[in-house]
């Protein structure tokens, strides 16, 4: 078995709220839990970051001060014990990496920003299109049982390709859109819906 977990919502805190929050740009708190279109989002952030001069080195600065969330880093060690793990986000290489440092370096598959020699952030460059679905086709393709959680309306396509799709601490906006799959609210939560998805492949042992 396999289970997908996305990173900002569900073991780490949304970077761009904590962005917005230390540089004091309140149009930097929408995510993927308030914008469905993921292109969208992130043209309206990228043209934000040039009108207010900010570059990839104050992001990092944030990202450098930020940790898990509390539990993240004890839930991820006792699933990895128990099943292969891997984290399918919509971050980038260039935020990601002091994030996984303190997660033990769990696999992560995401996108690439693009960055000017100045350190102005130009554009992104996703892996593939549908990355987080396609991951999960792929690994059922390979005869893997998955399981998927996620917190945000870039995770509900994962989770429909998934054997089972989990949400985690969603929006009350998402919960609505999407009734079809359980709501859980707390990683004592989501360890038994795992477990109870996991069709005998994973115990609470």
């Amino acid at each position: 078995m396999i289970v997908c977990l996305d990173l900002e919502g569900v073991l780490v805190p949304e970077i761009w709220i904590n962005v917005a929050e230390r540089t004091g740009i309140p149009e930097l708190r929408r995510t993927t839990r308030d914008e469905p279109d993921y292109d969208v989002l992130m043209q309206q952030r990228l043209a934000i970051l040039d009108r207010h001069g900010i570059k990839l080195p104050q992001i990092q600065e944030v990202i450098a001060g930020m940790g898990p969330l509390a539990g993240a880093r004890e839930f991820l060690d006792w699933l990895r014990a128990r099943a292969q793990v891997v984290i399918l986000s919509d971050t980038f290489e260039q935020f990601a990496t002091p994030l996984m440092r303190q997660l033990g370096w769990p696999t992560l598959f995401c996108h690439r920003l693009q960055v000017e020699p100045g350190g102005r952030i130009s554009g992104y460059r996703l892996r593939i299109d549908e990355g987080k679905r396609r991951a999960v086709t792929a690994f059922r393709e390979l005869a893997f049982r998955v399981v998927a959680a996620g917190d945000s309306y870039n995770d509900t396509a994962m989770l429909g390709a998934a054997d089972a799709g989990i949400l985690f601490c969603p929006p009350r906006n998402v919960i609505e859109e999407f009734p079809q799959f359980p709501v859980t609210t707390d990683y004592e939560q989501l360890r038994r819906v795992i477990v109870g998805a996991s069709a005998g492949e994973l115990t609470l042992a």
